[in-house]
């Protein structure tokens, strides 16, 4: 086997050592470990194309990844022996960035990092989710949805995603979207033409078969991307509450008249991991809830629209009793929102409260967050996970029609105690959650199997038909989703 994989990538990235298998082999979620065969690193798409042909052939399960570690869903951990990790970090070509058209196209090892340096040179900034990992994939982060903090630039579920190259679990070679042709991106390029129409070929959008889907589908050899214009000024502030409801109320207002940029929804506790040590310490001392709202404009007359947004959203916030802030027990909204707006510094804010976490997510309306919440907290209090320690996450998305709303449990991973804890609360406040109307929109891990009683049969059976026309080998992460 490895013979013949190093006659497409070459030997040096053929790697099989113990230690590394050991790594690839789990995460910091709960799924159980299972050790890969090898894990090869390709540089190129025709290399990949090999690659998935040569899966189809000797019927070798590939596990594709993008992203470096720490890892924590789940998601790139085979679910069954023998597979062949194909890790595309070393894919980094940013291969295009359009100014005119606000676009990006680039491969699955870029990560956010990158991307900032590369887009800021073109006065243009990428749409960020909550202070990724250094080592995120932008293509991982778009396929997986992750949510953006700046929901005026969320138009649709899909977003920033556009078009994508991709080799499907057949072999087949295959363009979404503008990028379908005719031609090939230069040629499109030379009569005008940029990758900004995710629909297509025909009126079939591909790109929706790719997101969410764990690589059970295919594998992207790049993506275009939305971005948005470099803002020219900026202005932070808090909007600290006791109460939850006020801020989901002022949070319509502003978003209804697309006021501002960043808005983002946090609990004392994930507050205190972002700002970082020294805010961790004395957590217990920040206000119950915060919105960190921005307002970035760009283009012309800068100083004006910062002067008229500004004022508008103070007349808002003051109407349902709430006073913005810019600084919070000596913490500045202004430092905040420039880490918000780039990677997390090390070590990754979900790890600085106590090294493990358990990340669970799902989308709502803004108006039920308050209800969710109080379930949730009454089945961590009925477990005995420590109220204090819960992490919420509020983000608006598409305009704020709905929201991700995500519960963030810490833990001592080396306390066995606390793993049980926290392993419990995970599965019956899924499971309560669910029953109540969350809606998981991405069940990594064991949400997959929790998630199966609810999920009706017809869909089930559409899923696994797609699956066998793009992935009839069964070759792409075998075991994930509702494939098998």
């Amino acid at each position: 086997m490895s013979d013949k994989l190093e006659s497409i990538v070459g030997s040096e990235n053929v790697l099989d050592s113990p230690e590394l298998i050991d790594k690839y082999s789990k995460d910091i979620s709960f799924v159980n470990p299972i050790r890969p065969r090898c894990i090869v690193t390709p540089k190129t798409r025709d290399e990949v194309v090999e690659i998935v042909k040569w899966a189809n052939k000797t019927l070798t399960p590939l596990i594709p990844v993008s992203s470096g570690f720490p890892k924590f869903r789940g998601d790139t951990i085979p679910s069954v022996g023998g597979a062949v990790i194909i890790d595309l970090s070393k894919m980094k070509k940013i291969i295009r960035v359009d100014r005119r058209n606000k676009v990006a196209i680039l491969e699955p090892g870029v990560t956010y990092d990158e991307l900032i340096q590369a887009l800021t040179k073109e006065d243009l900034a990428p749409l960020m989710p909550l202070m990724p990992r250094r080592t995120k994939s932008v293509v991982a982060g778009v396929l997986e949805t992750e949510p953006i903090t700046t929901p005026k630039y969320h138009w649709d579920t899909q977003d920033p995603l556009l078009c994508a190259e991709v080799v499907f679990g057949n072999g087949d070679l295959f363009r979404t979207g503008d990028a379908a042709g005719p031609g090939d991106l230069e040629d499109q390029w030379r009569v005008g033409r940029a990758q900004t129409k995710g629909i297509g070929p025909s009126f079939v959008d591909f790109s929706k078969l790719l997101q969410r889907a764990q690589g059970t589908i295919g594998i992207v050899t790049w993506a275009s991307i939305w971005c948005r214009p470099l803002p020219k000024a900026r202005e932070a502030f808090f909007v600290p509450s006791q109460k939850l409801n006020p801020l989901i109320e002022l949070t319509y207002k502003l978003l209804w008249r697309r006021l501002g940029d960043i808005y983002i929804i946090l609990n004392r506790c994930n507050l205190a991991c972002i700002i970082g040590e020294r805010a961790i310490k004395g957590y217990d001392n920040f206000p119950k809830w915060v919105l960190l709202f921005t307002i970035e404009p760009s283009g012309v007359l800068c100083d004006k629209k910062l002067d008229f947004y500004r004022a508008e959203f103070i007349r808002w916030a003051q109407s349902f009793g709430l006073r913005p802030l810019d600084s919070v027990l000596g913490v500045s909204a202004e430092d905040v929102a420039k880490l918000v707006s780039g990677v997390s510094p090390e070590p990754y804010w979900k790890l600085r409260l106590k090294g493990g976490v358990q990340e669970l997510f799902f989308i709502s309306t803004l108006d039920r967050v308050p209800e969710f919440i109080k379930k949730f907290a009454e089945v961590a209090a009925f477990n005995g996970y420590p109220l204090k320690e819960i992490g919420v996450y509020v983000q608006p998305l598409v305009q704020g029609a709905n929201c991700h709303c995500e519960f963030d449990l810490y833990y001592d991973p080396d306390n066995i105690e606390e793993v049980e804890i926290v392993k419990r609360v995970f599965n019956e406040g899924a499971r309560l959650l669910l029953r109540s109307g969350a809606f998981f929109a991405r069940p990594y891990g064991p949400l997959r199997d929790i998630m199966m009683p609810y999920v009706s049969a017809p869909f089930v059976i559409l899923q696994r038909k797609i699956k066998m026309l793009f992935d009839p080998n069964n070759v792409m992460n075998p075991g994930k989703l509702f494939f098998t």
